[in-house]
Parts: C-alpha cells; structure tokens; sequence
C-alpha cells in the first residue's frame, strides 16, 4: 500500500530520472566510499599528482617508470571518491500555500525535493532535510539507507506551510551546523529582502557548502493580471489591503523587476546555482535540466 504521506512521489518520473546522477560541483568529503570527487587524496583510479616520497610511504604506489628516468622516488597520488552529502532545506512559510488546493507551491517543492532525495538515496548519497517553520527549524541530519530515506521522505509529506519565514536564520544555522561540505539545495519563494539573503548565501559559500537555490515563483505573481478590485491578503501575517489593480499594476510589476534583478546580482556575486522556477513547468523537465547541468563535462569529474 502507499504511503499516504509519500503522495508527492511520481513513481513514472523517478523511473524516467533514474539514468541522470546528481552530481555535486565542488568535492566532497563523505563518511563512505562513493562516485564523487574528493579533495582528500586516496586509492581510487583516478590519478592526480605525483610527490616526492617520504619514508613510510605505500611502496607499492611507487612510480618505477619516473625512477627510471629520474632515479628519484616518486608516489603517485589518486584523488579519493566519496558519497555526496545532500542537504535539503524546504522553506515552509505561509506564501509557499500559493496556489489551488493540491497544486501549491509547497506541493510543487515536495515533488522536487523527494525526487532528489530518492535519486540521492538510491546513488547511495546521504540526506539530510530542514524543514523550516515560523517558529523553530526541523532537521534530519545526512544519513544513508532506506530507512533513512523514508524518514526524509515521511517529513516532507507531513511538513505543512504557515505563519512569517525565517528562512535567513536558517541558512545561518545550516551554515554553522553541517560541518561538512554538502550539496545545499534550497527550496523556497524568497520573499525575503536579497539584501538579507546575501550574507545568508555567503556564510553557506564561505562553509564550502555547493549551494543551490529553487526559486518557485507562479506566474501571476510575475503578471499581476487583475483587471478589477480586489482585496490582497499577507500569506505570511494578517494583514490585508483593498486595491484598485489599475492604479497599482506598475509599480507592482516595477518592484517585481527590481527585486528578481537584486536576486540575479547576488547570484553573480556569490557564485551559487540558482533556478528561477515557474509553477506551470512541468516538474520532470525542471529535474532533468537541473542534473543535465550539474553532469560534469567530458574529462571532468564531479
């Protein structure tokens, strides 16, 4: 029988998925051997360097062609594969309830963050997953395995979305706590000043943490196409106003710009991934663009 909770998993698209790896972009340091590059020199067949041997050494590593053109020792060096660290963090403020009952938001980041839990689990990475709330942050710290998976998978079923975000303190708190380097993917509307957000991604970046942003966003939001009054409510708070749409379409589409420009600045300035997302996309083609631009280029490893 299904899970009740594990609705959001579309099993015909985790099958077509299934031959795209996620693929971290800076290296990696796991707890277990793995398929993803390491910065900690190890034994696998990827080579890396030569150095100078020094006594107590692998003799066995021993480079004899370079001795016998050198007569000089040298070892050869491999670069150590290890699992990648996921680390989902799924914001769960009161706008991600945007949209018609079944097709919301948070709906829609609960397909995307499953989907990439499970291609992750069955690459047998770690997962972890932060759910965020008004109140208090959630976490399920990175651990491999079924069960673990299930658990991750169970929370993002049941994490329900309401009240203001706190989404900036958590990416500080994630950036304190995951001490090691992960693969950080962020699902979230951000309605949040960028100018808050910045320093939020740096601390991540500064963490050595690969950080990736999903930006949700409907296109009505973008369009603001309401041609009579209309009372607006704060998805986030209580507040509400009655506004003639024809007097303030402008400078709503005006603020829109800004904001989405000051998100792309701060993306050139910290360097991380970022994903402008519309709701109507079709959740399979958003996946399988985001691993086919994450899959190393030929010669390179991830």
């Amino acid at each position: 029988m299904t899970n009740p909770t594990r609705q959001f998993l579309n099993p015909a698209l985790l099958a077509r998925l299934r031959a795209l790896p996620l693929h971290a972009r800076t290296a990696m340091i796991g707890s277990v051997s793995g398929k993803h590059r390491s910065p900690v020199k190890g034994s696998s067949l990827e080579f890396a360097q030569y150095r100078k041997y020094v006594p107590g050494d692998d003799t066995r590593r021993l480079d004899w062609r370079t001795w016998g053109r050198t007569d000089r020792f040298y070892i050869k060096e491999f670069e150590a594969d290890t699992n990648l660290r996921l680390n989902l963090i799924l914001d769960a403020s009161g706008s991600m309830n945007f949209g018609p009952p079944g097709h919301t938001r948070l709906d829609y980041a609960r397909q995307l963050a499953g989907s990439l839990a499970w291609l992750a689990a069955r690459q047998g990475d770690a997962v972890g997953l932060w759910t965020v709330h008004p109140d208090t942050t959630h976490e399920i710290p990175c651990k491999r395995g079924p069960t673990h998976l299930g658990l991750v998978l169970d929370r993002i079923g049941e994490t329900q979305a309401s009240g203001e975000t706190r989404l900036i303190p958590a990416l500080h708190e994630a950036a304190e706590k995951v001490r090691q380097r992960s693969l950080t993917v962020i699902l979230s509307d951000l309605f949040i000043p960028p100018a808050e957000l910045k320093p939020a991604l740096q601390h991540l970046r500064f963490r050595n943490h690969d950080t990736v942003i999903l930006h949700l966003l409907d296109q009505a939001e973008l369009d603001f196409n309401i041609d009579r009054p209309a009372r607006f409510v704060d998805m986030e708070g209580t507040e509400h106003v009655l506004a003639d749409p024809s007097l303030v379409t402008r400078q709503y589409r005006e603020a829109i710009a800004q904001y989405l420009s000051e998100l792309d600045t701060i993306v050139r300035d910290t360097g991380i991934d970022y994903h402008r997302i519309k709701l109507h996309e079709n959740p399979e083609e958003v996946l399988a663009r985001f691993l086919l631009n994450r899959t190393p280029k030929r010669g390179a490893r991830s």
